[in-house]
């Protein structure tokens, strides 16, 4: 976890063990047998993990309940229960999961309630400047706009309530200027989008190497493969689309000039949890000698996941503890497509994060660490 790391270890954050997990699901399937599932396919969590986890799986799958995909696309829907409150109005959905929200705080008596969206991705918005401002927004969610996915229906559902919430999907979330407002108004914490795991991890970090080398790179070929639901999901063009801009955009900020840049996902269902990444990067050096790189990335996409999870819960309750709303510039290495941010050099991110974490340790009374 990167928060075990100094100095952000240093900081009075959360305790792991403190943290109680619930949420909402599309599906009936225990979280034990997708578990079980995962570890069948390939071997991740191992078996005696597995085995020592199992009565904490069962007690959190207890405080699941059923979701919403509404506005999440084709295949995200075949895939929910019926049972899944896709029908009824937006005001609805969004009273109810408020509703949830503060049922689960009540029940496990959580001194804060922090909102994470793992969901898979939805549908690119077209048009999202209809959504601009919080009047706009709530009147869409009164007039029942078909436009409005359930990443933002969850993350209003929120901040509204002063949750802080973070997008770990490529999903719209919180990133309409009307939710924007929203946690500028209510002063609540908020960051996204799409978790950086892999391939686009390596390439924040490659990329400032070709520039500050002044490498001219002439083409920088992706190709990604995964067989988990995430890798079905993105079977579907439209789901697709804004996984693919998310994960393209950051080579042309940290170049700075035009480059053939493409990126393909593919879905590969023998792989299970596993993904892998190919990338051919094709540049020129001294004399016009054309050159090139290729680097091969194969990991578990769970297991990479899942402790940056963790952090940002960390983080942002922290950040909500100490009155810091709205987005959160810290966070940007943690994010493909950081919202607020422009800039993806990782080691530029990084230091935002250390600055931040030296800041408030700094400013804490001597003796003690706030």
């Amino acid at each position: 976890m990167v928060t075990a790391r100094e100095p952000m270890a240093s900081l009075d954050l959360p305790a792991v063990d403190d943290l109680v997990f619930g949420g909402h699901d599309i599906r009936d399937q225990s979280i034990e047998e997708t578990v079980e599932q995962a570890n069948e396919a390939g071997g991740v969590p191992n078996s005696k993990t597995l085995d020592a986890v199992r009565e904490d799986l069962r007690e959190i799958d207890e405080r699941v309940t059923m979701g919403t995909a509404r506005k999440c696309g084709q295949v995200v829907e075949e895939l929910s229960d019926d049972k899944a409150t896709n029908e009824g109005t937006l005001a609805e959905i969004v009273s109810q999961i408020r509703s949830d929200y503060e049922t689960f705080a009540a029940e496990q008596d959580v001194d804060k309630l922090v909102v994470v969206n793992v969901a898979s991705t939805e549908p690119p918005i077209k048009g999202d400047e209809k959504f601009d401002t919080l009047d706009e927004l709530e009147t869409a969610i009164e007039e029942d706009d078909s436009d409005l996915p359930a990443s933002s229906l969850y993350a209003y559902a929120a901040l509204v309530d002063e949750h802080p919430y973070v997008n770990f999907t490529p999903s719209t979330g919180s990133a309409l200027g009307g939710l924007r407002e929203l946690a500028a108004e209510k002063n609540v914490p908020h960051m996204g989008r799409d978790g950086k795991t892999g391939e686009t991890l390596v390439k924040s970090a490659l990329a400032p190497m070709f520039a500050g080398r002044n490498l001219q790179v002439l083409s920088w070929e992706g190709h990604n493969i995964l067989g988990n639901t995430d890798g079905l999901v993105l079977e579907d063009d439209a789901n697709k689309e804004g996984k693919i801009e998310s994960k393209g955009n950051l080579l042309e900020q940290i170049l700075g000039y035009d480059h053939h840049n493409a990126v393909r996902i593919d879905y590969t269902p023998s792989l299970g949890d596993w993904k892998t990444a190919w990338d051919h990067i094709h540049f020129q050096g001294f004399l016009e000698t054309k050159m090139k790189m290729q680097f091969t990335w194969e990991g578990s996409d769970s297991a990479l996941a899942a402790p940056l999870v963790l952090d940002l819960i960390r983080l942002i309750a922290y950040a909500d503890e100490h009155g810091e709303g709205g987005e959160q510039p810290q966070l940007a290495s943690f994010f493909k497509s950081p919202q607020g941010v422009d800039e993806h050099d990782l080691s530029v991110q990084f230091q935002k994060l250390y600055d931040y974490s030296e800041r408030h340790l700094n400013d804490a009374p001597s003796g003690t660490v706030e």
